[in-house]
């Protein structure tokens, strides 16, 4: 990507969002912030999120064997 790509796209972008209204920016920000990852997703990325599915796995596997 040219540097005259990136200045267009950044112009194109600026414009676009001063057409918007200022209710449609608020609706578009209290949206982007009701959705938040948790924290360690966020922090760390999907790593530490796969080990806990996993771990929380190996336990309801361990619960269920346990009872047979």
């Amino acid at each position: 990507m040219s540097f005259q790509d990136l200045v267009k796209f950044i112009t194109q972008q600026l414009v676009m969002r001063m057409h918007e209204s200022k209710e449609e920016r608020k609706a578009k920000q209290l949206e982007k912030k009701e959705y938040r990852p948790p924290l360690s997703y966020h922090a760390f990325g999907s790593i530490p999120v796969a080990m806990s599915i996993a771990w929380k796995n190996s336990k309801i596997r361990a619960k269920l064997q346990r009872s047979k």
